[in-house]
């Protein structure tokens, strides 16, 4: 196959190149190792299929496009900077955008090098073009642009050309094309913001954090609604949620929050703050989030005990996400007995509310009631058994109805309940008293199609790992979930058959 490809690639360089050629030149390609690949390509054969990008024909570019794609894998980025500059920045200005977002993630490849980086840092030219694309109509051309300037930006020099006058001034253009290109620049800065403390300072200094900012606590509803994403987003990381605090940003979320009551489109950004406060909780303390900011906890319940499907849907998020984690299900438990009716309504849902909603109230329900080993102490157990025990008459029945009926998202899903509970001791004797769930649990033959096999599988495993499993079951019932550990998720047992003669 490599002769194939040699041979075609002299073609290339010869005369221009017919589709089928480069079919078959593309087929050749991938069937040569890549360090085989490396020493039979020339800069010669590299021009000749740069030089086929320059036609109208889009099948052509595309065929063309993948060849170049699998052939600069075998190339040093120094060498694609060095030789092939002028390439890329007609590929930056090409008018089919597979070529653009090719030149873009090739530009991205030598920003990872750390040998090829200070080339581009010496190509304002080149890197003016790939901000200009952030404001390209096609989404797929501006997340790759921005991809590659957040990569620019993982060292100070890069963070320096990012931030210099001239490549913040052409930002500032691009920024002003429109609404939606804006925000892709905030989603930017946003993303640089995240690398270090360093960045966010460069990010701040530009005055552009200020901005996205300003629009967040503005009076635009809409505005508010995509802005609280991306702040959101730049909460994930300390250095983040310390600016955030220091901005008095966290206070003014809250502050929005407990005036929503008299905004009557509060519903457009609601959910989305009421997240950032479940983001903020998990990153840093549930307690403290909660006890400093009780609007919170406080609109997280009214989101819940409403009648919205959507604002319930955010408020079982929430909650599956605060009580993830031990300090969030304590924080849970503190409130008593309005969460032991919240449970009830969330049991209630998870049976009759549409598809979507009941996939994320058995979620949550899995969140809430995972405890690990480690942290199983009495009092941890009794609550989480109170909890399950809140959802329903007969909560284990109706996960079990859930699990048995003929929608695989639903399938796993009350699957991943059992999954969550499985180690649990008291959970363990509420199996094994209910008529025929054991035979339920390893009997392969109710699993229908991969997803499924493989969460009744994760099912047994947390079943035979728990340490409480052969006391609670007995040796009988453990050696048969054990068995069914050693065969893995995919085991069909092997029927004889015996020839009769005679037979057809």
């Amino acid at each position: 196959m490599a002769e194939a490809a040699v041979e075609l690639l002299e073609q290339a360089v010869r005369r221009d190149m017919s589709l089928e050629e480069l079919r078959a030149l593309r087929v050749a390609l991938q069937a040569v190792p890549l360090a085989t690949l490396r020493s039979l390509l020339g800069g010669p054969h590299l021009e000749a299929l740069f030089g086929l990008l320059a036609v109208n024909d889009r099948e052509q570019v595309s065929t063309c496009v993948s060849i170049l794609e699998r052939v600069l894998q075998a190339v040093d980025p120094l060498y694609v900077i060095h030789n092939f500059r002028d390439k890329l920045q007609k590929g930056l200005l090409h008018r089919d955008d597979s070529v653009k977002i090719f030149t873009i993630s090739q530009i991205g490849r030598i920003i990872e090098d750390s040998a090829a980086v200070r080339e581009i840092l010496c190509s304002p030219e080149l890197l003016q073009q790939v901000i200009i694309c952030i404001g390209e109509e096609k989404i797929a051309v501006a997340k790759e642009a921005i991809k590659s300037l957040s990569r620019l930006a993982q060292n100070q020099e890069g963070l320096e050309a990012v931030f210099g006058s001239t490549l913040l001034d052409e930002l500032r253009i691009v920024m002003g094309t429109s609404d939606i290109v804006r925000y892709r620049v905030y989603e930017l800065i946003v993303e640089i913001s995240s690398v270090s403390a360093e960045a966010l300072n460069c990010c701040a200094g530009s005055g552009l954090i200020s901005e996205l900012l300003e629009e967040l606590t503005g009076e635009d509803v809409l505005v508010r609604a995509t802005c609280i994403e991306m702040v959101t987003s730049l909460a994930h990381t300390p250095q983040g949620r310390q600016y955030l605090a220091q901005q008095g940003v966290i206070d003014k979320i809250s502050n929005i929050i407990l005036q929503a009551e008299t905004d009557p489109f509060s519903s457009f950004y609601l959910p989305g703050f009421v997240k950032f406060f479940g983001t903020l909780a998990v990153v840093d303390s549930p307690q403290q989030i909660c006890e400093r900011y009780p609007v919170f906890m406080e609109k997280v319940f009214e989101m819940a005990e409403s009648q919205d499907p959507t604002m319930i849907g955010v408020a079982v998020d929430t909650l599956g996400i605060l009580g993830s984690n031990v300090e969030g299900k304590q924080v849970l438990q503190k409130t008593r007995g309005r969460f032991q009716n919240l449970l009830s309504k969330i049991g209630h849902q998870a049976k009759n509310a549409p598809t979507e909603l009941r996939l994320r109230c058995l979620d949550a329900i899995s969140s809430l009631l995972y405890l690990p080993p480690e942290q199983q102490t009495e009092d941890l157990l009794r609550m989480t058994e109170s909890w399950f025990t809140s959802l329903s008459s007969q909560p284990l029945e109706l996960f079990r109805s859930i699990s048995t009926q003929p929608f695989p998202d639903l399938h796993c899903g009350a699957l991943r309940v059992f999954t969550a509970i499985a180690n649990q001791p008291w959970a363990q004797m509420l199996m094994l008293s209910s008529p025929g769930f054991v035979e339920y649990v390893v009997d392969r033959s109710v699993e229908p199609d991969k997803a499924s096999k493989d969460a009744k599988y994760e099912l047994v495993k947390a079943l035979v790992n728990s340490q409480t499993i052969a006391e609670v079951f007995g040796n009988q019932y453990y050696l048969r979930l054990r068995a069914y550990l050693q065969e893995g998720p995919y085991y069909v047992k092997a029927v004889s058959t015996t020839a009769v003669e005679g037979a057809e």
